[in-house]
């Protein structure tokens, strides 16, 4: 019995010397520091990988900033191309309808003289020897009033309008002042005489009248 219990004895002393436990042993380290380093691997990876993200995110937000200002400044220089568009189209607008109403603005002038001449033509004759007792002097007179008549009406078609201020506040834009003069029982600055009739075109002063002023004394 003595002798069973030192040969069980030794036989253990042999397992636990044994060199490939010894030899395990090691392994066994190596993999529990392996098991253990993966942890703090993947740690700075982690860290790495969030460093890149911010990184990028922040580039992301640096280019879409410069987007939005260029999209910002794209629009202000459509608005203006467009705002400049439609004033263009406006001022031609414009300029096309002041060529259709002022077109013949210099024949106007041309027939103004006509009718100044025909208006002193038929201021001249005598009225009181406008009679049937004279037939061709009445005829004239009639003919040259009918004339007058009807060029007046072909001026007022045409917006052609005739300005005789006698008695109206004097009007720089559509008056010219030959003379001032005091004149008793009339206002300074109103219309004393008028020497020639003046006339506009759709509004606007043709041909201004000339006229005198009365001044204060």
């Amino acid at each position: 019995m003595a002798s069973w219990c030192v040969r069980a004895v030794r036989q253990s002393y042999t397992i636990v010397a044994s060199p490939s436990l010894v030899r395990a042993t090691p392994r066994l380290l190596c993999t529990a520091t392996q098991q253990k380093s993966p942890g703090s691997g993947s740690e700075e990876e982690n860290g790495a990988q969030k460093a890149e993200q911010s990184s990028a995110e922040k580039a992301l937000i640096e280019e879409k900033a410069q987007l939005e200002e260029q999209v910002k400044e794209l629009t202000d220089k459509y608005k203006r191309a467009l705002a400049d568009t439609e004033n263009l189209r406006r001022r031609s607008q414009k300029m096309v309808e002041d060529a259709k109403m002022y077109g013949i603005q210099g024949f106007c002038k041309d027939l103004l003289e006509v009718a100044d001449i025909l208006e002193k033509a038929t201021e001249c004759v005598p009225k009181d020897q406008v009679t049937s007792e004279n037939p061709h002097l009445k005829n004239l007179y009639d003919g040259l009033v009918m004339t007058d008549g009807q060029m007046q009406k072909v001026f007022t078609k045409h917006s052609l309008v005739k300005i005789n201020p006698d008695g109206q506040k004097f009007d720089p834009y559509e008056h010219e002042a030959l003379f001032h003069a005091p004149i008793p029982g009339k206002e300074p600055g109103t219309v004393a005489a008028v020497t020639k009739v003046g006339y506009k075109l759709h509004g606007r002063t043709l041909r201004p009248a000339l006229v005198g002023v009365v001044k204060a004394p």
